[in-house]
C-alpha cells in the first residue's frame, strides 16, 4: 500500500507527505530525523489515505498540495 498523510505540527501548520511504511515515516517525522519537521516537532498524525497504485497515491499527495487540495482539507477538517 501507498499511504497519503497529513501531520499537524506544533507550529499550527500542516505537513504532507507519501510513503510505503506509514508508522516508520511518523516515527522519524517524531524522532527529528525528517529535516522539513525537525525544528516543527511534536507532530501528529491526523489522516492518512491507503492507495493501492503508487501512481494514484503521488496524485492526490500533489493535489492536497496544491491550494485546491489544501481548501478540501480545511472544508473536510483533516486537522
Amino acid at each position: 500500500m501507498h499511504y497519503v498523510y497529513i501531520l499537524l505540527c506544533s507550529d499550527k501548520r500542516t505537513y504532507i507527505g507519501l510513503t510505503k511504511d506509514l508508522k516508520d515515516r511518523v516515527n522519524r517525522h517524531q524522532s527529528g530525523w525528517v529535516p522539513v519537521t525537525k525544528y516543527r516537532i511534536p507532530i501528529e498524525l491526523t489522516t492518512y489515505f491507503a492507495f493501492k497504485s503508487e501512481t494514484t497515491a503521488r496524485n492526490f499527495e500533489k493535489y492536497l498540495k496544491s491550494g485546491s487540495g489544501r481548501a478540501f482539507i480545511k472544508k473536510h477538517n483533516f486537522f
